[in-house]
């Protein structure tokens, strides 16, 4: 069946029910649920297929915290933003960019959204700017780096996202590309470190602590990225 055949059944019948709270059993998938992790992913898979997502993209819009990014424990009263979530709506507000060009609203709440990992460090505490070790949500460690990740925050998916939004890299990242940097293996690969729950119709990678395609595809784009030479060996910026 043809791929646009398949998106029109996925927007036509595909609902929430059974996977999502009670009151979104109806919602159509590309309508989303509730948490802004899981729209952002929605959302972000919705943009890159060419859905209409504008309604999830506003709802995220409006649960921007005034920190810089988003979290899903904010309905129980968090003010304090994830990492996890932040990473989820950073991706989904790109891809809606590149879909459909920017907005003024739109633009500005994913920069303030990068902000939120930059001046972080992308692993360290504002506060304090000691280390995050573990995630206190899921217990992994945001410096082993998964494929898929799924809603999982990691150090590697922060700066990927980075490169993808054309940040021109300072300080704020160095200890975090070294990081990227030291994984990197004798044969110029990096490991798949963790996997993290979740079905996949194909496995992509030979399993942990093996060598992982994907994660030596962005470990590469993403010390390039940080040198400011191209793919193919030339300065400059990836188009």
């Amino acid at each position: 069946m043809h791929a646009l055949s398949l998106l029109g059944l996925v927007r036509e019948r595909v609902t929430w029910r059974g996977c999502g709270p009670p009151e979104t059993a109806d919602h159509p998938f590309f309508a989303g649920e509730v948490e802004p992790c899981i729209n952002g992913q929605v959302a972000a898979a919705g943009a890159y297929f060419g859905q209409d997502v504008r309604g999830l993209i506003g709802r995220l819009l409006a649960e921007q915290l005034p920190d810089g990014g988003w979290n899903c424990e904010a309905v129980n009263g968090s003010t304090s933003s994830s990492f996890n979530t932040t990473i989820c709506v950073l991706e989904a507000l790109l891809e809606h960019e590149r879909a459909v060009g920017r907005s003024q609203e739109a633009t500005g709440a994913r920069v303030r959204g990068q902000e939120y990992l930059l001046e972080r460090r992308l692993f360290r505490r504002r506060s304090t700017g000691a280390l995050i070790e573990r995630d206190r949500k899921g217990g992994g460690s945001w410096a082993r780096f998964a494929f898929p990740v799924w809603w999982h925050y990691d150090v590697l998916r922060g700066l990927d996202h980075l490169r993808r939004a054309g940040v021109a890299p300072d300080e704020r990242v160095a200890e975090a590309i070294a990081l990227v940097a030291s994984k990197c293996d004798a044969d110029g690969r990096w490991p798949l470190d963790t996997q993290y729950p979740g079905g996949m119709p194909v496995e992509t990678d030979e399993g942990v602590g093996r060598a992982s395609r994907w994660n030596t595809l962005r470990a590469l784009r993403v010390m390039q990225w940080s040198s400011g030479r191209r793919p193919d060996g030339r300065g400059g910026s990836e188009s």
